[in-house]
This record gives C-alpha cells, sequence and structure tokens, in this order.
C-alpha cells in the first residue's frame, strides 16, 4: 500500500505548565486538502509549528511519503518538500516581487531566469505576477500569490496554508480555491487550517478536530454541517449570534469631509469621509487590508487628531481631542493588534485595564491608580465574556488569541460607551470567542450604543450589521442596508472596481 503522504503519530509538544499537543496522531494523504479544526489554543498553530520545523516536539514521530521526518528548522522543512503560507505575510514592501521570492529560497537571486520561472509558474496555476512590480503597489491577494509561488517554486509535496482568505475579497478567495483545488489534482497535500467552517465545507475532503491538545475526531467536512463541526471544536452546543431588526435613535457618531494623510510611508491617505452612526445601530465597513482601515480607526479614536469638525460625538465637535478625553466623553476603540497595541504583553490583565478604564471607571482619583479597583474590574471582564486564564494576575501574552480578543472587546464593553469603533474584532479567533464577542456587539447596540465594525470578514459583516458600507482607496462607499446588497457587487467596491461613492446596484 502506498504511504500516506505526511503522517503524524503521538505527536507531543510541553510547554512550562502547558500540553500544547497530547499525543496527536493525523495523516494527509497525496493530493488531499485537509483541514485542521480547533478552537484557539486548542494546539493547532503548535502542531503546524512542528510540522514546518519551527518548534522541535518532545515525543512521537512523523514520517513524509513513508520515510522519517524530522526538521531542525522551516529551512530543512522546504527542502524535503514541505512548504507554509502563513495568515501574516512575510513580505518586504520596498522589493519587488523577484527579491522577495529570492529571498525566501536559499541560494536564489533574482536573475531573469527567475523572473521567467515566477511567471511560468504563476500563469500556469492562474495566479498572474509581474516580477518586477514592488510589493508595496500590490493587493492583499496579489501579495499572497507571491507566497504562494515562492512555495511552488520549491516544488513542495505539502503545503500548509493559515488562515489564507482572511484577507481576500471573495473574488480573491475563489481564485485561490481554483488554484488549491489544482495543486491538490496535481498530487500535492495542502494542510487547510481556517476558522471559517463554510469555507472547509466547501473545499476539504477530510477535517481532523483538535480540542484542548488533543485530537477529538475526523469528519468529512463535506458531509457535515458547519454546527457540527463547531460543535466538535468545543465540546458542547453553539449558538451563532445573528442581527436583530433594530429601531435607529440619536445619531452618535457624525464624521464630515473627513481627510488625513497617512503617517506611514506605504499607508493610505483618508479621503472625504463621511458617514453617520445612530443609537442601536451597527454600521460595517468592509475592505481588504491596506486601504485605511487603520487609519480611519486611529482618526476615530483620537489617536490621530482632525480639524473639530470632522468628528462628531453625540453633537460634540471632538476631532482635536485626544483618546482620553474622547474616552471620558463616551467613544471607546478596540484597535486590530491585540499584542502589543490593545494589549501590553508583559504587563498583567489587572494592569492593562488601566490603558483604557482609567477614566470612565474612576480607577485613577487624584493621580493616583487604584490597583484594587483595576483588578476587580478585570476580574468582573474576564467573568462576563467567558476569559479563561489563570486569574487577574496572569501577563496579556499568557492567553490565547481569542481569550484576549474577548478581554479586550470586553474591557471597552463593559465601560457601557455611547460609541464602540472596532477593528477586526474577531481576527484569527475560533467560532465559538466569534460568537460571543457578536453577541456582546450586538447587545451593547440593543442597548442604545452606536457601533462601528471595520472587518475584512464579510460574514461577519453581514450578519451582525444594519448597514453596510466598502472602504478602498482611503474612501468609504455610501453605506447601505445590508439587505441591499450582494456578495459579488461588495467584491468589486472592495476590489476597487467601482467607485467608492456610488450607490450598490440591486
Amino acid at each position: 500500500m502506498t504511504p500516506p503522504r505526511f503522517e503524524a503519530a503521538n505527536l507531543t509538544k510541553r510547554f512550562p505548565g502547558v500540553l500544547a499537543n497530547d499525543a496527536v496522531s493525523l495523516h494527509v494523504e497525496a493530493g488531499e486538502i485537509h483541514a485542521l479544526l480547533g478552537e484557539n489554543g486548542a494546539g493547532k498553530s503548535t502542531m503546524v509549528k512542528m510540522i514546518y520545523g519551527l518548534m522541535r516536539p518532545d515525543g512521537g514521530e512523523m514520517r513524509l511519503d513513508g520515510q522519517p521526518y524530522s526538521p531542525a528548522k522551516p529551512a530543512e522543512a522546504r527542502a524535503m518538500g514541505v512548504g507554509m503560507v502563513f495568515q501574516h505575510f512575510s513580505l518586504f514592501d520596498a522589493l519587488t516581487v523577484a527579491e522577495n521570492i529570492a529571498l525566501g529560497i536559499s541560494g536564489m537571486r533574482p536573475t531573469r531566469a527567475l523572473s521567467q520561472k515566477i511567471i511560468d509558474v504563476s500563469n500556469s496555476y492562474g495566479l498572474a505576477l509581474d516580477p518586477d512590480r514592488h510589493v508595496q503597489s500590490l493587493s492583499a491577494g496579489e501579495r499572497q500569490r507571491v507566497e504562494i509561488v515562492r512555495c511552488l517554486l520549491q516544488n513542495p509535496r505539502m503545503l500548509i496554508m493559515d488562515e489564507p482568505t482572511s484577507v481576500l475579497t471573495p473574488q480573491e478567495a475563489e481564485t485561490l480555491f481554483e488554484t488549491l483545488r489544482r495543486l491538490a489534482a496535481d498530487g500535492c497535500s495542502i494542510l487547510y487550517i481556517s476558522h471559517k467552517l463554510d469555507e472547509i465545507r466547501a473545499l476539504c475532503s477530510r477535517a481532523t478536530v483538535l480540542r484542548h491538545g488533543r485530537l477529538v475526531g475526523a469528519a468529512d467536512p463535506r458531509q457535515t454541517s458547519a454546527r457540527e463541526l463547531a460543535e466538535m471544536m468545543i465540546g458542547g452546543a453553539w449558538n451563532a449570534a445573528g442581527a436583530k431588526a433594530m429601531t435607529p435613535g440619536r445619531a452618535r457618531l457624525e464624521v464630515q469631509n473627513l481627510s488625513l494623510a497617512s503617517e506611514d510611508p506605504f499607508g493610505v491617505a483618508l479621503k472625504e469621509i463621511g458617514f453617520t452612526v445612530h443609537a442601536g445601530e451597527i454600521l460595517g465597513i468592509a475592505g481588504i487590508a491596506g486601504n485605511g482601515q487603520t487609519e480611519l480607526l486611529d482618526a476615530l479614536s483620537g489617536e490621530r487628531r482632525t480639524a473639530p469638525g470632522c468628528i462628531r460625538l453625540n453633537g460634540a465637535a471632538i476631532g482635536d481631542l485626544g483618546p482620553t478625553r474622547r474616552r471620558r466623553l463616551g467613544l471607546c476603540a478596540v484597535p486590530e493588534e491585540r499584542l502589543g497595541h490593545g494589549a501590553a504583553p508583559e504587563l498583567s490583565l489587572g494592569h492593562n485595564v488601566l490603558l483604557s478604564a482609567r477614566t470612565r471607571q474612576g480607577l485613577e482619583r487624584r493621580g493616583f491608580l487604584s490597583l484594587t479597583r483595576a483588578r476587580a474590574f478585570a476580574d468582573d471582564v474576564a467573568k462576563r465574556f467567558d476569559v479563561r486564564s489563570s486569574g487577574v494576575h496572569a501577563e496579556a501574552r499568557t492567553l490565547s488569541g481569542g481569550n484576549l480578543q474577548k478581554f479586550i472587546v470586553g474591557r471597552e464593553i463593559a465601560q457601557n460607551p455611547d460609541v464602540l469603533c472596532v477593528l477586526q474584532p474577531t481576527w484569527g479567533v475560533d467560532a465559538a470567542a466569534a460568537a460571543a464577542i457578536h453577541t456582546a456587539i450586538l447587545t451593547l447596540a440593543a442597548d442604545g450604543a452606536a457601533v462601528l465594525v471595520i472587518s475584512q470578514d464579510l460574514g461577519e459583516l453581514l450578519a451582525i450589521s444594519s448597514r453596510f458600507s466598502v472602504i478602498a482607496d482611503g474612501r468609504v462607499s455610501e453605506p447601505r442596508a445590508v439587505g441591499d446588497v450582494t456578495v459579488e457587487e461588495i467584491g468589486l467596491l472592495m476590489g476597487g472596481q467601482a467607485g467608492p461613492s456610488e450607490a450598490i446596484a440591486v
């Protein structure tokens, strides 16, 4: 019998106080697209890091095409035919496509021969790339193509994909799926990690499910519902949040003629942005990465100042106020980067609430901070939002991504803001954590807050938003009712193929 393309037997990895992988076994056949599923903290990342040579297992063994496989570093994994495309791209904006690809392949130089190979491989798989273009000019989908082509040039036997559609338009995602199906048809095995269960069901023929570092089951996603997969992951009943009918109240957040240059040389300037968010309403803004989302949140949160009248909170001009004064007046914000921006990695949860809640929660008095009140508030947030940690003394960096995200979002919601602005609320979190965050956002809006959600996840926005816009090249389209847009039309707007200010035809 032909051995599996890849096989792991009783793979184990320990960290101080944590058994990340507990005797996990799985196999991936040649030409198979195989899903690896699990909640945040289930052990998926540790598993693929051992497969790719970023970590060494403490126990168990791996085999590739029946031969012992134990890479000590990624270069060895690549040399043996295992490639990986990470969720966060490892590209240099100032270099060309060819230069970036050469940097990722040992002994390779950016020559004409390499450029021709890039053209040949990219065209053969429908991933058209110009090797002479600078990465800074590429869309998120095109940058992902660079990462994939870099792997393909090394003739991989197995390709690991980590959350590959998180920054793609629907059209770019479908192009990626077609490419992966062609690779599988050519015999390449694909180990696919994603929290988008409908995507898993459309693409993968088998799924291995991890929970708390252990193998808990396998399934055929094509024959298993998204709910059933989610319940395998969390080990219990799962209820997805859904938007409820809301009656908008007074205008709480008004943005008028907001234009702002980016401080990042590769960033995007905001251009004449205008919209209003009312009490009881969730306005969703979609867009692929790098189209001004970060710049917009910085302007709304007060990290970047604007002319006073560009932004109004409950009728008061706040454009020239900083974050602390805006929070005092009722505007809270959640940034995209949770570790390093939303939370200080080496500070405890009790200390991290002081970063944003000290004013609205009375955690300071006459210039002195109250650590007792801060820890009590952090404990309340953790209990209310089911944040799993060793307690309020735990450092932020010790939490899984989903638990830290619930803590940061919960810290802002627990302050009962009049306006909440959130960028990527469920970035990289599992289905259960995403449902909990969505429920909390919906409840806040139902209680009379105005909520602005900026996300690259269309499914998320269409599920919880009352109205919907698209940001492209620093401009925001006219908000429309969610029921008046289609995914295809949204994808065109996200890709910049329609003027952002144009009405969406239905």
